[in-house]
């Protein structure tokens, strides 16, 4: 049998996708909870380089990068497939996974955490990728379409953890009024009994947040 551990923290978003794939596909795993303000020796070990998380780490050898974990939990084992088969699906569902992390969920944060021109510069951006991603899941019910994939695993964090956010820091750019479209996407994912019940409990988000805010370090 296969030893699989995930070095995690228990409100990362990236870590939650990685449990929501070993959980699709029915792998058994020990979740290792770090603390990332006082890293463990083991964690440092398997991951010197960027010393963040999720670590995957099968059969001794470590995984870095959520988005590359995910790709690897669905070559690796059997179940329900997280990326498409047909290969020009599969570069799609890669592109649009690349541009929700680069130009949706970083800008969003970056707005939401900084203020001034900092502020409305991030804005613009995470405003000008909104627009094409609303367009992009118009008429879907996920980005994989009927059912779950890579790109809806990525998105977790416009989805569940930005609205918590913004409520938070009251500063809100992603409304349903304005983008319609990705809202009712992001009720349909969060409210998936699968994913609903691998997600964390709401309120220790949005407590864990405004500890953050107050004191300006999430770690």
């Amino acid at each position: 049998m296969s030893e699989v551990k995930l070095f995690g923290a228990w409100f990362s978003p990236y870590v939650r996708r990685v449990e929501m794939a070993l959980n699709l596909k029915g792998v058994i795993y020990e979740y290792i909870e770090e603390d990332l303000k006082n890293k463990s020796p083991l964690f440092l070990q398997y991951n010197p380089v960027t010393k963040l998380v999720p670590v995957l780490v099968h059969n001794g050898k470590p995984i870095f990068e959520s988005n590359v974990i995910l790709e690897y939990i669905d070559e690796m084992w059997e179940g329900p497939s997280i990326l498409p088969k047909d290969p020009y699906q599969r570069a799609m569902s890669r592109f649009w996974a690349k541009f929700v992390q680069d130009k949706c969920s970083e800008p969003l944060w970056k707005a939401c955490w900084s203020a001034g021109e900092e502020r409305e510069k991030a804005k613009k951006e995470a405003e000008e990728a909104l627009k094409i991603l609303e367009n992009e899941i118009k008429g879907k019910k996920f980005f994989g379409g009927d059912n779950i994939g890579l790109v809806d695993y990525v998105a977790n964090f416009i989805a569940f953890w930005i609205p918590i956010l913004q409520d938070v820091v009251g500063f809100h750019i992603l409304t349903q009024d304005k983008y319609p479209n990705i809202w009712k996407w992001s009720d349909e994912l969060c409210n998936n009994s699968f994913v609903k019940k691998n997600l964390p409990e709401k309120e220790k988000v949005s407590s864990a947040l405004k500890m953050a805010f107050q004191t300006g370090n999430l770690y």
